[in-house]
């Protein structure tokens, strides 16, 4: 098939999505596919039918910088602001499907997918723009799995310019996270454990977003579960060397020890195997996504932390490690989600 690799955007999580790509693409011209490699912010300038942008042999490779994107730099970059480069649309067309390998931004939280929808552009992988929209707003998705069953920490939404902090001690305590609303790969979080560092976290989240989700914090082993076609994967245990899993740990190598199959007991696994299940149909999820959870020390239950509705495919990526330890390779999990959008 012509598949086009979608990558970057204007997005916190950019270089983690070329890194993701890069992958992917490799992967699929191993699966005799033909592949075209495009950077959605800046698209292309070649012209229909793009037979020069069809690659069926490469080694694309992108290494992922330990700080992020400055995305002011970035968007002054792009001519008219626009979110879609020149040509995106037209490739993807020309296409037999369109794996989308972006994250964050409107790679994720629906944007793309709902543009792709409306040219008519329908074979593409992950969820639909529905999907993604849950997923990404950490605030509904939260209310829509607790409502399903789904454990997930009390929190509330704060307004960085109008409220007062008092709120968040009264409300919702110390310790506590701060996070962004609507961002991944732990961008702009904060774990605060005492109130001399809540007003530096507030500041860093609201560099992505004014209104910030402030959570309890929980304290217990960290977990994730990939859900591929209606199914549980193996679960990943994963274990910080230093401090949490903020964006460094997870993408610079040797940072995290990851453990898979997680150990589990069977009742545990099967456990926070249903909790994903749940969490992803209660968010409109499609074709693949993950749910990362923590083992609350407190109280022995699983807590859902998040769902994604486009897991990173990078070599730390946890998706493609529990894929294995399922028995899928990570070419033939790339050919899985390509043929899955294919047949939609």
């Amino acid at each position: 098939m012509k598949i086009t690799v979608l990558v970057g955007g204007l997005s916190p999580e950019r270089d983690v999505s070329l890194s993701s790509g890069s992958l992917i693409a490799n992967a699929l011209i191993k699966r005799k596919h033909s592949v075209a490699l495009v950077d959605v912010l800046f698209g292309t300038e070649e012209e229909y039918p793009f037979d020069s942008l069809f690659k069926r042999e490469g080694n694309y490779s992108y290494d992922i910088p330990n700080t992020e994107p400055d995305l002011e730099a970035l968007k002054a970059s792009v001519p008219n602001n626009s979110l879609i480069g020149k040509n995106v649309l037209e490739l993807c067309r020309a296409s037999d499907a369109v794996f989308i390998a972006t994250h964050g931004g409107m790679g994720e939280n629906g944007q793309l997918q709902a543009t792709l929808d409306c040219h008519g552009i329908t074979k593409y992988t992950g969820s639909s723009y529905i999907g993604c929209m849950l997923a990404m707003d950490k605030n509904i998705s939260k209310h829509l799995i607790s409502g399903k069953g789904v454990p997930t920490a009390p929190w509330i939404m704060f307004d960085t310019e109008n409220d007062c902090i008092s709120r968040i001690k009264n409300e919702v305590g110390l310790p506590c996270v701060v996070k962004p609303c609507g961002c991944g790969s732990s961008v702009g979080v904060s774990i605060v454990d005492g109130e001399d560092s809540l007003d530096k976290a507030l500041k860093y989240a609201s560099k992505y977003e004014k209104t910030v989700l402030v959570e309890k914090k929980i304290v217990g082993r960290e977990f994730s579960v990939g859900v591929l076609l209606g199914r549980a994967l193996p679960p990943i245990e994963i274990i910080p060397l230093n401090g949490w899993y903020d964006y460094s740990n997870k993408y610079q190598g040797g940072c995290t020890k990851e453990i898979t199959p997680a150990e589990l007991t069977r009742e545990e696994t099967e456990r926070i195997q249903s909790l994903a299940i749940k969490a992803h149909d209660a968010l409109h999820l499609g074709i693949y996504s993950r749910v990362d959870f923590l083992l609350d020390e407190s109280t022995g239950d699983f807590v859902c932390l998040e769902a994604n509705a486009l897991p990173g495919m990078t070599p730390n990526s946890l998706l493609p490690q529990e894929a294995k330890a399922a028995g899928i390779s990570y070419e033939e999990l790339c050919d899985i989600l390509v043929k899955a959008a294919f047949e939609k």
